[in-house]
């Protein structure tokens, strides 16, 4: 581990805008930095990460052996020295090596509130048309640690919104992920305070916001 800042490594598919909104708050706190974007495909993550100084590795997933991926991920965060993972729209599973090596110290955001709506399939507007077609009363924001499993590992801080009756998917899209990105930060934060002080992190405080303000200027998912 570091003596400054302690190195996050994030992981993307598409867009990038949960990494943005990380790019945004980093300068606000002293804890953790950015040191490294790895992409299983050329996407809006890359170019966000480039514009922001973040070394960026191609790491193609499709169609090649798994110890391969693992392989060349695990040289990649070696050669970052990264600390903590922040998985920001990664839509395949870690290598699993990967995934004991840093146990306790990756994160994932997803668009729900687990363990309702996740699983393998579900991410982007998949979940938002499920939440809808549910009629559920709330939808929101999770934060957990990442396992071998899809949406599995414990919740770290889950904050959620009012889902109304006249919610189309795509704007229940919008809210939701006006949500991220003001939890997944703080998440972060939290998380990497309690490690470099040597503390199992607590769960956060469940959070209900009646209308969650603008963040980032965004698409309405985190689709590839």
């Amino acid at each position: 581990m570091t003596e400054g800042p302690w190195t996050v490594a994030a992981f993307a598919s598409g867009g990038g805008t949960n990494l943005q909104a990380l790019l945004d708050h980093q300068a606000e706190q002293d804890d953790w930095r950015i040191g490294l974007l790895i992409v299983n495909r050329e996407a809006g993550a890359a170019d966000r990460a480039r514009a922001a100084g973040v070394p960026v590795a191609v790491i193609p997933t499709r169609d090649r052996p798994d110890e391969v991926v693992a392989a060349e991920t695990a040289a990649a965060l070696d050669d970052a020295g990264a600390d903590v993972l922040a998985l920001c729209g990664y839509l395949r599973l870690l290598p699993a090596d990967v995934v004991r090596r840093f146990s306790g110290r990756i994160l994932n955001v997803h668009p729900a509130l687990l363990p309702d709506f996740g699983g393998k399939g579900m991410y982007g507007m998949n979940v938002h048309r499920a939440v809808v077609e549910a009629g559920v009363p709330e939808s929101g924001a999770t934060v957990h640690f990442v396992t071998e499993e899809y949406d599995e590992g414990a919740i770290l801080g889950q904050w959620s919104v009012e889902v109304r009756e006249s919610d189309t998917p795509e704007v229940l899209a919008e809210r939701v992920l006006r949500v991220e990105h003001r939890l997944y930060p703080r998440a972060l934060d939290h998380l990497v305070r309690a490690l470099r002080a040597g503390r199992t992190p607590e769960r956060m405080p469940t959070v209900r916001l009646a209308e969650p303000p603008a963040t980032h200027p965004t698409s309405s998912t985190e689709e590839p």
